[in-house]
């Protein structure tokens, strides 16, 4: 990822949990390309740094890849600029239908409700309600559902149960060398602002 994604608002996955679809703010594939980059879309643009947009559903409590999409421009018969979707999910997958996600373990963050703050940055923006997810190796395990202020009560109860572990003190010192001359107050700050990224599971209740 460069600076200037950073900086730009990220077009989201999609997840269909319950028969409903929601903005996904977690990439499931990208571990997938990672190990596999030469099968990762080229880059699109700066609000599509990874290429790609994923279609995922929750089925029998498994969480599956049902497409793949890149937008494309054209222009219509009154030559006006648009945008559409194409799947490329059989260039990625071509002998499978939907492919269960078994190498992704960790909490998926689907915003829904009202945006109450856009954010022109990643997944920033604020929303009024949140589901959480917590998947293990492509198993459903169990969900969560907050208002916002839940949402963050939430993520300080989890960061203190993270403190605990070893793992956190892997991170800590990991964060330490990628941001030289940070304090321990801006480390603490940044692991409890991503602490959905650094956690696999729910810690707390």
């Amino acid at each position: 990822m460069k600076a200037d994604d950073l900086l730009t608002a990220q077009y989201p996955d999609k997840i269909t949990y319950k028969g409903i679809e929601y903005d996904l703010n977690t990439n499931p594939l990208e571990p997938y390309f990672e190990n596999n980059p030469k099968k990762r879309p080229q880059r699109y643009s700066t609000a599509l740094y990874r290429g790609y947009v994923g279609h995922f559903e929750i089925i029998e409590n498994q969480l599956f890849v049902t497409d793949i999409t890149i937008p494309r421009h054209y222009t219509d018969k009154d030559g006006k600029p648009k945008i559409k979707s194409i799947s490329i999910y059989k260039r990625i997958f071509p002998d499978k239908d939907k492919v269960k996600i078994d190498w992704y373990s960790g909490i998926l963050i689907l915003p829904h409700g009202k945006i109450t703050e856009y954010v022109h940055s990643g997944y920033a923006s604020i929303y009024s309600d949140y589901f959480l997810l917590e998947i293990k190796e492509g198993n459903f395990k169990k969900d969560k559902s907050y208002s916002y202020k839940q949402f963050l009560k939430f993520k300080e109860r989890q960061f203190l149960e993270f403190k605990k572990t070893e793992d956190y003190k892997t991170k800590f010192e990991d964060l330490k060398k990628n941001f030289p001359g940070s304090d321990k107050k801006f480390i603490e700050g940044f692991l409890k602002d991503h602490i959905i990224n650094y956690t696999s599971e729910f810690l707390s209740e």
